[in-house]
């Protein structure tokens, strides 16, 4: 029988959460994510990643579909809550996020002997998402939000990290960023918001210089920055902000984090026509070459936390709660499955089941909050890696 994508299920009320990043507990039908680090080896000398393994299995959301009969989908989330995301650090008060992937992470490794590798995102600059807006941030620079940025969000994120020498971190840096930097400066608070831009980034990547920290820049995906016209002027502005931050180093980039690109497009959307990065590994084939005659690293993380099924989207524009959507590859850094040299590793970044904003769905919950129907299309939907692993 053909495998045909799942809708968003209507069956129960959606659920919502207090704070981001972090599932409702029990006994709440909905599911209780984890919020422990990344399992991951240690760092080999090229600094790829495995599969992360979350800390703590959630049962909620298993608990809510076993009275449904759905004994498959049931059995899938038990799967998926092993998979790990990254923890999303996006607020001065969210710093204590790190605390606890810190403490959970050491748990792990007095536990299993096994170095651990915790992931995590750095999100907080100052007129954050000034485009969509559905993820804007506390800080705005017309209120000294870039000083606030470093002294009061950077420098404490970095001691945390610095302090915690026992452990290795893939750190994810400032989402979006580059791209509202290169593709949206005609509008006007976008285009004043690019010198905060750069300097803050900056700021951020030199703080960040750790021997146990792999930095990773964020370039967004193949449908933002992947055109022809694009990919050099995507590679100047990170030329930029890279030479701001001389002599500082980052490991590489992230890309498609929060979107829904697959990574090996099975079949190519008629939107993708006439651009050379219509999947994300395509995307970090045709950006390397532009990184390289910059003298920059081209080494890139893929975030597969989701991926829309062929035809769920009209324009590559679609990027909010996309429906119908699944679950994507697990994490790997076999290159068999990558096919790609310039990637090392495909990832989960973005949480799955969290809602990007109320936006493409009606009745969709604020940027980050719990989104537990979303869940469970994304759970039906699954990568078959998802379900075989």
């Amino acid at each position: 029988m053909a495998h045909h994508a799942r809708p968003l299920p209507p069956r129960r009320p959606l659920g919502r959460r207090r704070h981001r990043h972090r599932f409702p507990p029990r006994p709440s039908s909905r599911p209780s994510r984890p919020t422990g680090p990344l399992r991951l080896q240690p760092l080999c000398r090229q600094e790829t990643l495995r599969q992360p393994q979350m800390g703590r299995q959630a049962r909620g959301h298993v608990q809510g579909l076993q009275p449904w009969g759905d004994q498959e989908n049931a059995a899938v989330v038990r799967k998926v809550q092993k998979i790990g995301s990254f923890v999303w650090v996006s607020s001065r008060a969210g710093l204590s996020e790190i605390d606890e992937a810190i403490n959970a992470a050491r748990a792990e490794q007095s536990r299993t002997g096994q170095q651990q590798i915790v992931g995590l995102v750095l999100y907080n600059l100052p007129d954050r998402d000034r485009s969509a807006g559905e993820s804007a941030g506390e800080l705005s620079s017309k209120n000294d939000g870039l000083r606030i940025y470093k002294e009061q969000f950077v420098k404490p994120y970095a001691a945390k990290l610095a302090a915690a020498k026992d452990l290795q971190f893939a750190v994810v840096v400032e989402p979006d960023s580059l791209g509202n930097s290169v593709t949206n400066s005609g509008v006007e608070f976008c285009k004043q918001a690019i010198p905060t831009y750069r300097e803050g980034i900056a700021f951020a990547i030199k703080s960040l210089q750790l021997d146990n920290v792999a930095l990773y820049l964020d370039a967004t995906n193949g449908g933002w920055l992947g055109w022809g016209d694009s990919l050099p002027k995507a590679a100047n502005e990170i030329a930029t902000i890279l030479s701001m931050a001389s002599p500082a180093k980052i490991r590489g980039f992230s890309t498609n984090v929060s979107n829904y690109n697959p990574y090996l497009a099975t079949k190519r959307e008629s939107f993708t026509s006439g651009s050379p990065s219509y999947d994300e590994s395509h995307y970090a084939s045709s950006l390397s070459p532009y990184l390289q005659q910059h003298g920059l690293p081209a080494h890139f993380i893929i975030d597969q936390g989701r991926v829309a099924w062929p035809g769920a989207r009209k324009t590559w524009g679609d990027w909010c709660n996309v429906n119908p959507a699944g679950f994507g590859h697990v994490p790997t850094t076999d290159q068999s499955v990558l096919q790609n040299a310039n990637v090392d590793a495909i990832v989960w970044i973005k949480p799955g089941g969290e809602s990007d904003g109320q936006c493409g769905l009606t009745g969709a919950p604020r940027a980050g909050a719990w989104f537990g129907g979303y869940a469970e299309m994304l759970t039906g939907n699954a990568d078959a890696s998802v379900k075989n692993s």
